[in-house]
């Protein structure tokens, strides 16, 4: 998120209302007839959107299914509906969005323990099914409060450093397949804003991680699977409510945007724009039961490049009401789950069944409103 937006906004108000002030007086208008210049409105920039988006190579860790010549399928093509929120005001910005994820057969929903297959842990025997597959619900939110703003300085400006404000946020998540996963996390930390060339921008954020709860049904006492799953030292073998609960950790989080301004003003519709996210250790893949240590994660969209197919067709006025783009995206560990240690990951030492790095080209189209 960026704070240009807010000073070319701001200048914006500031020469209307100049000028409005200005005509005034130069028709000599009594100051009893002067009208009051009109309040700021509390929210700037209102940005709503919504986004389908399809992924041909998704995974979830752990579900996979095995074809006819015995290889490992591990990939599951995904269907995306998102709403996105921004908005900008006096002190800093608020972004949220909300996405359904709707999966393949390949990513089951409950009660299938993988793709085609329902477990039943009293008999031990593995009985074919056809679930449909799994829909995930995922929130994030983030705001920001501007350190120049709210102290009324340049103090936290420096060359193309624009800003540097505080962030928090969280995350939240749920999830119809076996495991039923119910992530809620928090973050904590500063954002540095920089400029980028052809109005683009670029924001830093070191944070503080907390996954302070997350569930796995296949570590509740009594589901059948827990006691099969080896925890050296732990004194215990499964959770009672297949709750989990996470070390705070670090974190940080960049993105970035820029129109492709270099081009000839009949191509200016493109822009390329990205984002990553490191994560630390965060103890156990089942904290907090011992077990394999979780590893650094890493989810990013390195790259998207976007098409605004509306400003080609009905002029910059309408710039960014319908975007199409085609996105390159890399997630290594995901969730923390270590990929070369983790049981979740491979099927036997050193055989990965392909599940916890997701690597896929993915498009969509993006409509505000």
């Amino acid at each position: 998120m960026s704070f240009r937006r807010a000073m070319i906004t701001a200048a914006m108000l500031a020469v209307a209302a100049f000028a409005s002030t200005g005509l005034a007086g130069a028709a000599d208008l009594p100051v009893k007839a002067a009208k009051k210049a009109a309040d700021l409105p509390f929210f700037l920039v209102i940005d709503d959107r919504v986004t389908f988006s399809w992924m041909p190579k998704g995974t979830d860790p752990g579900v996979f299914s095995v074809r006819p010549n015995g290889s490992i399928n591990g990939t599951t093509a995904k269907q995306v509906y998102s709403f996105t929120h921004f908005d900008l005001w006096q002190y800093g910005t608020n972004f949220f969005t909300i996405s359904a994820l709707k999966s393949d057969h390949n990513d089951p929903a409950n009660p299938c323990t993988n793709a085609g297959v329902i477990f039943n842990p009293g008999t031990g025997i593995a009985t074919p099914a056809s679930c449909e597959g799994a829909t995930e619900i995922y929130g994030l939110f983030r705001s920001t409060f501007s350190g120049n703003s709210i102290f009324n300085t340049k103090a936290f400006s420096y060359g193309p450093l624009h800003d540097i404000s505080l962030e928090v946020g969280m995350d939240a998540n749920t999830e119809n397949n076996y495991l039923s996963p119910a992530k809620r996390d928090v973050v904590a930390g500063l954002q540095f804003a920089f400029d980028l060339p052809y109005k683009g921008y670029v924001d830093v954020a070191p944070l503080m991680y907390w996954e302070f709860h997350n569930r796995n049904a296949f570590t509740q006492c009594g589901g059948g699977f827990a006691g099969t799953i080896p925890y050296p030292n732990a004194g215990a073998n499964c959770l009672t409510d297949g709750n989990r609960s996470f070390d705070p950790t670090w974190a940080v989080e960049v993105n970035y945007y820029m129109d492709l301004g270099f081009l000839p003003e009949n191509m200016q519709f493109w822009s390329i724009s990205g984002r990553a996210g490191w994560y630390g250790k965060k103890g156990y893949e089942n904290n907090p039961l011992v077990g394999v240590n979780t590893a650094i994660e890493l989810n990013s969209e390195p790259i998207r490049l976007t098409f605004d197919a509306s400003k080609a067709v009905w002029g910059a006025k309408y710039s960014h009401f319908v975007d199409l783009w085609v996105a390159y995206r890399y997630w290594q560990n995901k969730f923390g789950i270590d990929h070369k240690t983790s049981g979740v990951c491979n099927v036997s030492p050193g055989v990965s069944n392909h599940t916890c790095t997701e690597e896929t080209v993915y498009g969509g189209v993006t409509v505000k409103f």
